[in-house]
């Protein structure tokens, strides 16, 4: 096959992400990668890709020599597709659709933990968002200061779950569910016979968010190799910005968050245990979090990973959050056929019962 110009494809890329006003950060980044490739002498690039030796120079990255790599092999960067995909489409408009297509929401907080309305508010609210299902996800036990669900607790709220949908409009379920601690060695925090009675476990990190990234990776993925695991929530963990007042999350009863940088893990490990094992991972609507950050949701995709656009509501007006993640997976030319909650609940519940 013949080779590409790296050089060129650089270049392109740092064009296209300007376009799309990403961060100037990233811009440079490639483009400061181009212009240091293209002052070494003829042949040198090709020869430091094979021996290895491209990322010694100091403006060259993992992700940039990758781009490099590629293009000398004759193909087109990954890296390059994706931005090419999307290049030209109106983000609006397949937002919009991507919006429609959603049928409901796999991560929500009610009262029982640290949510801010009761279940029968949320789920109200959902059903006039034209939802047909909403996911009741309530924090695990080990999560205190969110008022994690005791196995008790979580007992009686499926109990709960089953009266109140005997209330509800004809058409619109709540299916059970529950947002389980990753904990330190990867288990998940709550026990395992009552995560088999669930319709749908999402799994997310919220201790240890600075642990070094060999750990951190091992952690996710004994986590992701558990059968009971369906959906990885806020993979890395980030927070962008502060949240609004009057908006609540885990930790946050009563004073506004501060911003908190990404965790560290091996993405290419993760996200390929995520196909393996059939884990979808999630595109968290929250303002404050935008997790994961576009370039993870690419590697994602680029994985064969299926995703789930959650909210992650703690409150009803929260639940119309979805559009937000719906506007960052169009960015990054998510496809319908690969998220989850545009399913039908019953081929969802079919779904992770197969995981079981």
């Amino acid at each position: 096959m013949t080779a590409r110009d790296p050089i060129a494809d650089l270049r392109r890329i740092a064009f296209l992400l300007e376009k799309a006003n990403e961060a100037t950060y990233r811009v440079r980044a490639f483009r400061s990668a181009a212009n240091a490739l293209a002052a070494l002498p003829a042949g040198e690039v090709a020869e430091r890709t094979r021996t290895g030796k491209l990322t010694e120079l100091a403006a060259v990255g993992d992700v940039t020599a990758r781009c490099v790599s590629e293009s000398l092999a004759g193909e087109e960067p990954v890296y390059l597709r994706r931005l090419v995909a999307t290049e030209g489409t109106d983000l609006d408009e397949a937002a919009a659709k991507l919006r429609d297509a959603l049928r409901g929401d796999c991560h929500t907080h009610s009262d029982w933990s640290d949510g801010g309305s009761p279940i029968e508010e949320m789920a109200l609210a959902a059903v006039e968002l034209g939802h047909e299902y909403l996911v009741l996800t309530d924090h695990s036990p080990r999560l205190k200061v969110a008022r994690g669900l005791t196995a008790e607790r979580l007992r009686r709220q499926l109990d709960h779950v089953a009266a109140v949908n005997e209330a509800l409009p004809k058409g619109f379920r709540i299916l059970t569910g529950i947002e389980v601690d990753i904990l330190a060695d990867g288990s998940l925090d709550q026990d395992e016979k009552l995560l088999a009675r669930l319709d749908v476990v999402v799994g997310s990190v919220h201790s240890g968010l600075n642990d070094e990234r060999a750990r951190m990776t091992r952690r996710m993925l004994t986590a992701i190799a558990n059968p009971h695991l369906d959906i990885l929530g806020h993979c890395t963990g980030r927070m962008v910005s502060s949240r609004p007042a009057g908006v609540k999350g885990p930790g946050d009863r009563g004073h506004r968050a501060r911003t908190r940088a990404e965790s560290d893990f091996d993405p290419e490990a993760v996200f390929a245990a995520c196909a393996e094992h059939d884990v979808a991972v999630e595109i968290n609507s929250r303002p404050e979090r935008q997790d994961p950050p576009k370039r993870l949701i690419r590697r994602a995709l680029e994985a064969g990973c299926r995703f789930a656009i959650n909210t992650d509501a703690h409150a009803p007006g929260q639940l119309d959050w979805q559009r937000f993640g719906c506007e960052r997976a169009a960015l990054c030319g998510v496809p319908a056929s690969r998220v989850v909650n545009t399913w039908k609940a019953d081929r969802l519940v079919k779904w992770t019962a197969g995981h079981r």
